[in-house]
């Protein structure tokens, strides 16, 4: 069974190779690819830095600019499709995701296509944001809930694991949203494509080192495109 991570970078120099060190200490074998949007702060060449010591376990796509986290997974996902990985993890590098839930994503796959871990699935469980931002992203997923009649409590959610089999099926050339829009589509195209999700419950807790990129524009294409959803027609790969 072999296992890849894919965390998307830009401008996370304080909290990169914390995250390469933390990974890679983990009980389970995990390798790890790192997708680097340009980021001027020298993200990247930390990375390659890492690699020394990680060797093939440790990988870095380094792209022109700031392309957005939907092409950053896709590449990621391409990677991973490439290399004959077995299930496909995605996380954040801030540690708002705790790498100690990996495996409790991983164990829901022996039972699940796609394992999602979810801040609302039991009750609110989000560390540090402000209430702007939590009521925003709570509502989010109630919204797409109500939408697309998707029964997941988490659309949103960016730490999420999937079987090969998931993936190989998506067609990515038709995959429309790329900000956090990109997850809910994820999870969206997944399900109508027969696939079963699962909810693992997680504590979020809000970066301590770094800056946010969510933006206007980043809500405003994933609340458009939503409404768009229960339109499109889905086939698989």
């Amino acid at each position: 069974m072999r296992r890849l991570i894919i965390i998307p970078t830009y401008n996370e120099r304080e909290n990169v190779v914390r995250m390469i060190r933390r990974l890679m200490a983990l009980r389970e074998q995990y390798d790890l690819l790192v997708v680097d949007d340009g980021s001027p702060d020298g993200t990247a060449a930390l990375v390659r830095d890492e690699q020394q010591s990680y060797g093939m376990r440790l990988h870095l796509i380094e792209r022109s600019g700031k392309l957005g986290l939907g092409t950053a997974y896709i590449a990621g996902f391409k990677f991973a499709l490439e290399r004959g990985y077995d299930r496909i993890f995605e996380m954040d590098c801030d540690f708002s995701h705790n790498p100690d839930d990996l495996a409790r994503l991983d164990a829901m796959l022996a039972e699940r296509d796609v394992a999602i871990g979810s801040r609302y699935s039991k009750g609110v469980n989000v560390v540090n944001w402000p209430m702007g931002r939590l009521l925003i992203s709570y509502f989010a997923s109630k919204y797409v809930r109500l939408i697309t009649r998707m029964p997941i409590y988490d659309a949103t959610a960016g730490f999420v694991a999937y079987r090969r089999e998931v993936l190989a099926a998506i067609d990515f050339d038709k995959v429309e949203m790329n900000g956090y829009g990109f997850q809910i589509e994820m999870k969206y195209s997944a399900w109508r494509l027969g696939f079963n999700l699962g909810e693992v419950s997680i504590i979020f807790i809000d970066r301590e080192q770094g800056v946010s990129k969510m933006s206007s524009g980043i809500f405003g294409e994933a609340f458009f495109g939503v409404l768009k959803l229960p339109f499109r027609t889905i086939n698989r790969k």
